[in-house]
């Protein structure tokens, strides 16, 4: 790989099949994709400003309920109705959730699979 392949490879691998949304001083954002780096959500890209630190919810439908999941991000980047929250270091709980998130995908497309 060349060096500016190295430089460009994600730290952490994009999730876009969840069902999720993102919720961020009181409002409700469609998330596109997420990681355990950062998160893209949909909206007024004005609302927000270059290096705004927000704590942010995300809600996850899994199985028979919704998990919230509470963290801190900083905006990193923005425009066209769309903005990226790159978040601030996970904490055990925080990823020890998204683990369980990504597990019931898992397994809920498991169980699909065999139907």
């Amino acid at each position: 790989a060349s060096n500016d392949d190295m430089h460009s490879k994600r730290a952490h691998e994009r999730r876009k099949m969840d069902s999720c949304i993102g919720v961020i001083d009181g409002k409700a954002y469609p998330i596109e994709n997420w990681s355990n780096g950062g998160v893209l959500l949909h909206g007024d890209d004005r609302t927000f400003s270059l290096d705004d630190v927000k704590d942010i919810t995300m809600k996850f439908k899994i199985a028979d309920r919704v998990m919230d999941i509470s963290h801190m991000g900083r905006v990193l980047r923005k425009g066209r109705d769309k903005f990226v929250i790159q978040f601030s270091p996970l904490t055990q709980e925080v990823d020890r959730k998204f683990k369980q998130v990504v597990d019931d995908y898992v397994t809920q497309e498991f169980i699909s699979s065999q139907q």
